[in-house]
């Protein structure tokens, strides 16, 4: 790796007190990086399971101490907190650590110090929904440009490691990195190559505590861009943003929209993908970039994410070619509008992953008919501008979970005449029940679609493990019919 960012931070750092606030995939690597930089760590941590106490048996032979049980407060004689995205920041280790004067650097915060002159440049995306997909395809799109890159971040890989270049991460071009709110909040310092905020819509508003600082932290990422600030047309939360960020000069603004694209903007005519902000003349000058059929599923906030990271692949100079390769290429991850099977005629579609009503609007949109299976932990979050938007496309509703009622509600408000199955149970036969349900309820040419809406942990370890509960309810299903 360049070693000036880690020589700057070890002269910064060497000797001080740091604490780490959680382990898991972020916090272990922070502190294995901050003990290399000669820090003197404690790393505190909420939990005490086996989890954690293996790794805190792997920091303690590496010299750092380790609290366990207690991530409240803050450690005597801290001179730095490093965090993992999960706390919220009016946790009391940070009031603590604001009333004694210590800053508060996040994991991204730390990997982004820990850059060289030469470290790869990060072509950053964040958003609402769809973050994990653009990222894949861009960096899908910079494979088929012959670049040796990554997908990073809030993906599940810690940019601790890929900024001190550690196997597999060593010698890459360019980063294709994911990012949450939560690690835009305590990440002052960033300023990517260029970035992309997809979309926005009220989630984590528990976190952030209002929607107004909830976007706020999305739009740190246009902060310092270098070449391109991509936004979404249809959004115009994301181009205020966009407005309001202090940017290099000479970085533009490059918007994304399912329509024909203006100039400086990527969009779509005639069932093609077409740039019209990465060309000569963009007055007169549309790029063909690739066919919508290209995207997998063509579904239109997926197409959006499709033009979201073309976007960024032209600002890094990879051309036109290259996207259509890289998207033809790409396949979305498990529980992202995955089709499960067919059964009597009925088609069923696992979008697990759609945890908000954001998400559950685009995922509803796809699909002309719907026997929607819904319902979980809600964050907050009301249904009743998403039961209207989806009202005419829903065949019937099946509702599981802790926050079910407020969907019930919304639908007798807005869909009286929807039928609507509600499930007390929550037993681990719950989603079995609930796809039999939507069998008997739907009909030839109908979607039986999981999308909840709400996250999963009251009933599921997370929204994997009811995608794959749903999955194997409906294999079941298709064996017998």
């Amino acid at each position: 790796m360049s070693t000036q960012g880690f020589k700057d931070l070890t002269e910064q750092l060497d000797g001080k007190h740091v604490t780490v606030a959680g382990l898991g995939v972020s916090g272990l690597p922070a502190a294995k990086a901050l003990l290399r930089l000669g820090a003197r760590v404690t790393a505190v941590n909420g939990g005490d399971g086996d989890g954690p106490r293996r790794q805190a048996a792997e920091l303690e032979e590496l010299g750092a101490a380790v609290r366990l049980g207690d991530d409240r407060t803050l450690p005597e004689g801290t001179d730095l907190v490093v965090t993992t995205p999960g706390f919220k920041p009016d946790s009391p280790l940070f009031l603590a650590a604001a009333d004694a004067g210590v800053p508060v650097w996040g994991d991204v915060e730390l990997a982004w110090r820990l850059r060289g002159p030469d470290s790869p440049p990060w072509l950053a995306v964040t958003g609402t929904n769809g973050k994990t997909t653009t990222v894949q395809m861009l960096a899908s799109i910079l494979r088929a440009a012959g670049l040796r890159t990554a997908a990073v971040g809030n993906i599940g890989v810690s940019l601790v490691d890929v900024a001190l270049e550690r196997e597999p991460y060593d010698g890459l071009d360019v980063l294709a990195v994911e990012l949450s709110s939560y690690q835009l909040h305590w990440a002052p310092s960033l300023r990517p190559h260029s970035a992309a905020v997809l979309n926005l819509a009220p989630d984590h508003l528990d976190w952030h505590g209002s929607m107004e600082a909830y976007a706020a932290d999305k739009g740190r990422i246009y902060e310092g861009n270098e070449v391109a600030c991509v936004y979404n047309v249809a959004d115009p939360v994301t181009e205020r943003l966009v407005r309001e960020a202090d940017v290099v000069e000479g970085a533009r603004a490059i918007g994304f929209t399912l329509a024909a694209p203006a100039p400086s903007q990527l969009g779509v005519v005639d069932g093609i993908l077409v740039d019209r902000a990465f060309v000569d003349d963009r007055q007169t000058q549309a790029q063909e970039l690739a066919e919508v059929s290209d995207v997998t599923p063509p579904a239109p906030h997926n197409v959006a994410n499709a033009l979201a990271a073309a976007a960024l692949a032209r600002a890094y100079g990879v051309a036109p070619a290259a996207v259509r390769d890289g998207l033809r290429a790409f396949r979305p991850d498990a529980h992202r509008m995955t089709h499960v099977a067919d059964a009597g005629g009925v088609a069923y579609v696992d979008d697990s992953k759609a945890t908000n009503t954001h998400a559950t609007e685009a995922s509803l949109a796809a699909y002309a008919s719907v026997v929607w299976i819904a319902g979980g932990l809600a964050k907050g979050a009301t249904f009743d501008e998403l039961v209207t938007g989806a009202a005419p496309r829903l065949r019937a509703a099946v509702l599981l979970g802790a926050d079910r009622q407020l969907i019930a509600e919304a639908l007798a408000r807005h869909a009286p005449d929807v039928p609507v199955v509600d499930l007390e149970r929550t037993d681990t036969g719950a989603m079995a029940a609930a796809v039999r349900e939507a069998a008997s309820l739907s009909q030839p040419g109908d979607t039986v679609l999981l999308a909840p809406a709400c996250a999963s942990m009251d009933m599921f370890v997370n929204y994997n493990a009811r995608g794959d509960a749903f999955a194997e309810a409906v294999r079941a299903l298709a064996s017998e019919t």
